[in-house]
């Protein structure tokens, strides 16, 4: 597993050599972009490999910089942005799902700053963070039909109300 293009500082290629060993239970394929690490995990996997992330004591991703959600049409990828204060280490984690059942495991646990992206992804995109302490409407109100983050929203054919 060698980087294409490793532009890492010395703290980012400690964090990067660790990573297999560490994260070696899970299917997962890392690359480096960039200053970041940048790794593909199953979705089932997300909730186990953002814990050990955070609490491994060589790791320590404790920040959560952003979620997003990004559509690719026949897919979203949920994008998880992660920072190591102690390490000064950029890593970004994404995972791909089904438009048609977009459920993820919910990371509030691990960052409870998460919730608020939670919310902004089932709104915008529809992906249900299972497990989350409540997904109510955090941008759109109660009863809105669709998901305006994704490429399919007829935003030509919507009124406001």
């Amino acid at each position: 597993m060698a980087p294409t293009s490793l532009v890492l500082d010395s703290r980012g290629q400690i964090v990067w050599s660790l990573l297999p060993e560490i994260l070696a239970d899970f299917n997962i394929d890392m690359s480096v972009v960039g200053d970041e690490i940048v790794s593909f995990i199953e979705p089932t996997d997300i909730l186990e490999v953002c814990r050990t992330l955070r609490e491994n004591s060589s790791l320590k991703f404790d920040y959560l910089r952003c979620l997003s959600v990004v559509d690719y049409i026949e897919r979203l990828e949920i994008v998880y942005h992660l920072f190591s204060l102690s390490n000064r280490c950029k890593m970004v984690v994404k995972a791909s799902v089904s438009p048609e059942n977009a459920l993820a495991p919910s990371v509030v646990s691990v960052w409870p700053g998460a919730n608020w992206f939670e919310r902004e992804a089932h709104d915008l995109f529809g992906v249900v963070f299972e497990g989350h302490p409540d997904l109510q409407p955090l941008l759109l109100y109660d009863g809105f039909e669709g998901f305006p983050g994704r490429k399919n929203f007829p935003f030509h054919e919507y009124d406001e109300w």
